[in-house]
């Protein structure tokens, strides 16, 4: 199964996926119920506050064949810098009809 991860513009000083990665390769976290191998596809972030950008970037992941999109942990829970996306929900909705029932959507990685 391929997978696009999102995360957080503000973050990208703080943390470089680290985290992200372990839990997708060793699917644990938000991938521990996704079937099959897993493969990463893209990495990318939400483009800045207030995250309009996040939709574009998962529908070109979904045409670079991510059958999955993360939004990385930093967006809803706020790691590693203990401050969550206010316009994470948001985000997540802009998301989700851009990408349609097709793809799935999760709201955080590890």
């Amino acid at each position: 199964m391929k997978v696009g991860i999102i995360r957080c513009m503000q973050t990208e000083d703080y943390c470089p996926g680290t985290a992200d990665f372990r839990a997708l390769r060793e699917k644990t976290g938000a991938f521990a119920g996704l079937d099959g191998d897993l493969e990463l596809v893209g990495f990318t972030s939400c483009g800045g506050c207030p995250g309009k950008k996040a939709a574009l970037r998962a529908r070109e992941l979904a045409k670079r064949g991510a059958q999955v999109i993360a939004l990385a942990s930093c967006i809803q829970k706020g790691t590693p810098i203990g401050y969550p996306c206010p316009f994470a929900q948001n985000m997540k909705e802009l998301v989700a009809a851009q990408l349609g029932s097709d793809i799935q959507l999760l709201d955080h990685t590890h």
